[in-house]
């Protein structure tokens, strides 16, 4: 929708991301440890492992630093104390908040979260309740440098994809996938001459409740920004929009 942000850029314009490389390469350095202890460490037949690697990679993670990480959850059971976790609920406006998380002490993370939830004005819910409405899938991001739209969007179709949109206000195109066929999808598009800025698996929102009054918006931003800023958390996906007038104001 013209005019309009959802989760995804309404966190990168407020700047909601880890600010910290040592705090970004944490969060993925766990994600690579427990799909290791999951799937084994060959990326081959480990599709989360590999996915890992690539946001790792994306992110500029040094190579050594990575396998260093395989080779630790591989060897001594790093990722024996550790769970991936994940967490529902509501939001201020009735926005509906997944969260994904790799932890050591699954009472202490979901104290926190629920802790974050009562002071914005939200509700930690039960397994489920807001899981059906996000739709698991693969997200690939080209920049739009490499290439016009309709040359990038039929490499794309060509090599699988399910979806496609532009994001001018990134500057990328977004590439959605199979969640099972997005290193294909990656592949067909390397094939085809176009560099992948970035591939991970997601969760897309099949329906956005749209914010539009301030005392709501201010609210749920800290709730989200609160939760993604958390040591043990992975992903946050909400399915909120906002125009860009309201954003304007939160800015200031």
């Amino acid at each position: 929708m013209a005019g309009h942000s959802k989760w995804a850029n309404i966190k990168r314009r407020k700047g909601a991301q880890d600010a910290k490389k040592g705090a970004i390469f944490a969060k993925v350095s766990r994600e690579m440890i427990v799909a290791t202890k999951l799937g084994g460490p060959d990326p081959a037949g480990n599709f989360r492992l590999r996915t890992a690697i690539d946001k790792a990679k994306s992110l500029g993670m040094p190579n050594d630093s990575i396998q260093r990480s395989i080779d630790k959850a591989a060897a001594a059971g790093n990722a024996d104390d550790m769970d991936a976790m994940t967490y529902e609920g509501y939001g201020p406006g009735g926005v509906a908040v997944f969260i994904e998380a790799m932890t050591d002490n699954k009472n202490r993370t979901a104290g926190d979260i629920r802790s974050y939830f009562n002071k914005y004005n939200g509700n930690l819910g039960a397994d489920g309740c807001v899981a059906w409405i996000f739709e698991e899938k693969g997200l690939i991001t080209v920049k739009q440098s490499q290439g016009s739209e309709e040359t990038v969007f039929e490499s794309a179709i060509e090599a699988g994809a399910l979806d496609f949109e532009r994001n001018d206000e990134e500057n990328t195109y977004e590439i959605y996938t199979d969640p099972l066929t997005l290193n294909t999808v990656c592949d067909g598009l390397t094939t085809a001459g176009i560099e992948v800025a970035s591939a991970e698996a997601t969760r897309t929102p099949q329906n956005t409740v749209n914010v539009t009054e301030l005392d709501v918006a201010k609210p749920l931003i800290r709730l989200l920004e609160a939760i993604e800023n958390h040591d043990d958390v992975q992903a946050v996906h909400a399915n909120v929009e906002m125009d860009d007038a309201l954003m304007a104001q939160l800015d200031t």
